[in-house]
């Protein structure tokens, strides 16, 4: 089956279904009184999440529902996991697989759940010098010909999916006299990039929510090796007794269930006609 049309399929179905699971839960809500608050968890997260407006949708729901409140720390994917090591954070929400499925076999989580997918895009000046591709790698081979680019060299989710390509393809990056470097966030890279009519790697959630892009338009999309999973992973509490062990497993099994999952398949379909994530748990 052709994956445009595969795709455009499983959109209309998630929409159907979130719409359908939303006005249950709307109805559940007026009819039920919040939870009372039992305190608060950590949670570090991606600056995907934090960008795209998911948690300013998602986090609400959790509070009414469990009575746990959250203070959010959006940082790339690998400070976030940092943050778990350290013990500085009750729960995580990321999305670099190897890494999430190694700070697990080290001990520091208890286990890692599906919790949601989208996918990358590559971005680029309208009318360039690079003609709209699925294929990831003739993208990344034209750009390594001395193109400007603006890495987010952030250790996130996104940089490491970045050089993950890089490396498919056999290229240093750092060979390109322009490639920049910039250790900074998703919405801060793309404004550089609008800034420097360059090319970048984004998150699709981020980019469908950046407010300006310029002459900036999507030169890439579809090819397998964008897909983009994100996976929530409960701290281990042997690693210090203040972590909120408790509050943690609390958002894990929200947002892999019933409720966190159909708000999740709601983001984005009112203003976007289509999920920005779609509930993978």
């Amino acid at each position: 089956m052709n994956k445009k049309f595969f795709a455009s399929v499983v959109v209309l179905i998630m929409s159907i279904m979130a719409a359908g699971c939303a006005d249950n839960a709307q109805d559940a809500a007026t009819e039920d009184s919040p939870a009372p608050i039992l305190g608060s968890i950590i949670l570090s997260t991606t600056t995907s999440t934090y960008d795209s407006g998911l948690l300013d949708f998602l986090l609400p729901a959790f509070t009414y529902d469990t009575g746990w409140e959250v203070h959010v720390v959006a940082v790339g994917t690998g400070a976030a996991l940092q943050m778990g090591r350290d013990g500085q954070a009750d729960v995580l929400l990321v999305h670099s697989r190897h890494d999430e499925d190694q700070f697990i076999a080290e001990g520091y989580g208890f286990a890692r759940y599906d919790v949601m997918y989208n996918d990358f895009v590559i971005v680029g000046p309208s009318g360039g010098p690079i003609a709209y591709t699925d294929d990831v790698e003739t993208v990344f081979r034209a750009i390594s010909d001395g193109l400007d680019f603006v890495s987010r060299g952030d250790d996130s989710g996104t940089h490491r999916k970045e050089l993950e390509i890089w490396g498919i393809i056999g290229i240093d990056p750092e060979s390109n006299p322009n490639y920049i470097s910039v250790g900074q966030g998703m919405g801060a890279t793309l404004g550089m990039a609008r800034e420097m009519n360059a090319f970048t790697l984004s998150d699709r959630a981020t980019w469908l929510n950046y407010p300006d892009v310029g002459n900036l338009v999507v030169i890439s999309e579809g090819d397998e090796r964008l897909f983009n999973p994100y996976g929530v992973i409960p701290v281990s509490g042997h690693l210090n007794d203040r972590i909120n062990t408790v509050g943690g497993q609390a958002f894990a099994d929200w947002i892999t269930g019933e409720s966190g999952q159909a708000i999740i398949a709601l983001f984005g379909v009112d203003e976007f006609g289509a999920p920005l994530f779609f509930p993978d748990a």
